[in-house]
């Protein structure tokens, strides 16, 4: 089992990142999109690994915080969620959030993200109650910081924006709305994680 991984950022593609360790391996691993903007090319990152095995493929999932890999590892027990979907949870919302909307019965914020719908979202609130009441989350950052990866073309940063929104399992139109919403509050977007913070702020919204 691959538990963590350490080493220098090599290429960044949301939601995806290449890993160089120091013994030459580099590792594609997959974030959910709050984890992947506080990531820097170039710089030295440590990556708590979930290792996930299909019949057609081996896939690493990673995580800055050990306690949201924990929450994704209880979200993937759950009958009906793979890991695309606990994916895309965890690029909704923190670990924290989702716990707090969990413990308030919240299934409106459940149904907001991508292919949850009323029916999944009360069976989740009823088996995640039990799977994640012992589970200590940062409570103190509902929302993450970021030091930005600087990429200078605007089209290339939209297209990667709406790409990773896609991927998790959002609606083109839907990227594209949130996308177009966070440009129309008049702020400059010069780097793909930025532009990914407004965007995810938006559909939390919708």
């Amino acid at each position: 089992m691959i538990g963590l991984i350490t080493g220098q950022v090599q290429h960044l593609m949301a939601p995806t990142a290449c890993i160089m360790t120091a013994s030459g391996v580099g590792y594609d691993i997959e974030l959910p999109l709050p984890s992947f903007c506080q990531l820097q090319l170039e710089q030295q990152a440590s990556i708590w690994t979930h290792f996930h095995v299909r019949e057609d493929a081996q896939l690493l999932y990673g995580f800055i915080d050990r306690k949201e890999r924990d929450v994704f590892r209880q979200l993937i027990k759950i009958n009906g969620v793979g890991a695309k979907m606990a994916l895309a949870m965890l690029s909704a919302m923190s670990a924290a959030e989702l716990k707090m909307h969990v413990e308030q019965d919240s299934e409106v914020a459940l149904t907001r993200i991508p292919g949850i719908g009323k029916k999944t979202a009360q069976r989740l609130l009823i088996e995640l109650k039990d799977k994640l009441k012992n589970i200590e989350v940062d409570n103190s950052s509902l929302e993450f910081s970021l030091e930005p990866v600087v990429i200078s073309a605007e089209g290339s940063i939209i297209a990667e924006v709406e790409g990773a929104l896609i991927s998790l399992g959002y609606k083109e139109k839907e990227a594209q709305q949130a996308i177009k919403a966070a440009k129309s509050e008049g702020v400059a977007f010069n780097d793909t994680q930025s532009l990914l913070k407004a965007t995810l702020q938006q559909m939390s919204k919708f």
